[in-house]
């Protein structure tokens, strides 16, 4: 029933020679509309929080409402950046010195903005892998050689490849083994690299360095190298000293 209707009905129950009619019944407390309007707000909340909430579980952990993945943005211990700032003649000694220091802070991630100094560092990681490989390739070559090959021809293959083996195993040893930068590859993964703030930077090629743990690694060539080793050493005597 409207309220207008009521009022009308009031009214005319209030004309002379009406009977009157009591009101009291018609009063509404004044504190009832803002008791609705509180719980209509609060359901509404509700509502729009259990909607966000069901949002974000489809979305998947880690997203937001912009993109399906969330950039983490990574702290100052993480990553180091060595910008190419040149404050005179000496400023390539000066990238040097910076990187020499965030390779033995041991920084998860290094950002070296100079050409030069960028370029260099990734040929140098670049062979280090190489002799790390020749060293595998060339010792498991020399280890599986005789069981593929008859034993008169197998020496022709399995000796030399151990020489390689221990040459490259040798050579990773003395000039990369105790260096800093072996523990360190160049990164190429697209997302990893849209943490970092390469935005800042006024290079547009920076080469980015990531720690990773070379131990593994150096035992797997250090052991087939050793065992190549031992072949070469045996064969040898077998085929000489008899």
């Amino acid at each position: 029933m409207h309220l207008g209707c009521c009022s009308s009905r009031l009214n005319q129950a209030s004309a002379p020679g009406a009977i009157p009619v009591p009101r009291a019944g018609l009063h509404f407390p004044s504190v009832l509309p803002n008791s609705l309007g509180r719980l209509g707000g609060d359901i509404c909340e509700r509502s729009v929080s259990k909607m966000a909430a069901w949002g974000r579980r489809r979305l998947g952990p880690g997203s937001s409402g912009g993109s399906a993945r969330e950039r983490v943005t990574l702290s100052a211990t993480e990553c180091y950046i060595v910008h190419e700032i040149y404050n005179g003649e000496n400023a390539q000694d000066q990238f040097e010195y910076e990187l020499e220091q965030a390779l033995e802070a041991q920084y998860k991630y290094i950002v070296i903005e100079p050409t030069r100094i960028g370029d260099e560092t990734a040929r140098w990681i670049t062979v280090g892998n190489c002799l790390h490989k020749t060293a595998v390739l060339a010792g498991s070559a020399c280890l599986f050689t005789p069981l593929a090959l008859p034993l008169d021809y197998s020496h022709y293959i399995s000796l030399p490849a151990g020489v390689l083996s221990m040459a490259c195993c040798t050579l990773y040893g003395i000039s990369w083994q105790f260096d800093p930068c072996c523990k360190y590859q160049v990164e190429y993964d697209a997302y990893k690299l849209s943490r970092l703030p390469l935005h800042t930077l006024t290079s547009s090629t920076p080469v980015v360095l990531v720690r990773k743990d070379d131990l593994h690694r150096k035992r797997l060539h250090n052991t087939i190298a050793l065992a190549a080793m031992v072949y070469c050493v045996k064969k040898i005597y077998e085929l000489y000293a008899v």
